[in-house]
């Protein structure tokens, strides 16, 4: 099965689901400038951040980074996440159920 979606006509802020039903969890972040995301935790998740336009501190575990458009980060959800807007931004963060390591050998 393929689902095909315009991020731009995902419905919801700042969080809007593209999948909702579907894993890994899809989600498109819009945010205007000052606003924030409480700090919040995701511990069975890694995520991948794509950040579509504008720019915003992402706030882990206190320790902050500047993402600029265009760039893609990649975090454990087990940290305290907060992004923060410094300019009105659009993002796309992908948070996949964490696998099995230990089936690995890690």
């Amino acid at each position: 099965m393929v689902l095909v979606k315009s991020v731009r006509d995902l419905e919801g802020k700042p969080h809007a689901n593209a999948f909702p039903s579907e894993e890994p969890k899809t989600i498109r972040l819009t945010l205007v400038k000052g606003e924030h995301v409480e700090p919040h935790s995701h511990p069975d998740r890694d995520i991948v951040l794509y950040l579509i336009s504008g720019t915003l501190e992402l706030r882990l575990d206190g320790e902050s980074h500047q993402v600029r458009e265009g760039d893609v980060v990649h975090f454990d959800g087990a940290q305290d996440i907060s992004p923060v807007a410094t300019s009105d931004c659009t993002a796309l963060l992908v948070l996949a159920v964490k696998s099995d390591q230990s089936a690995v050998g890690g």
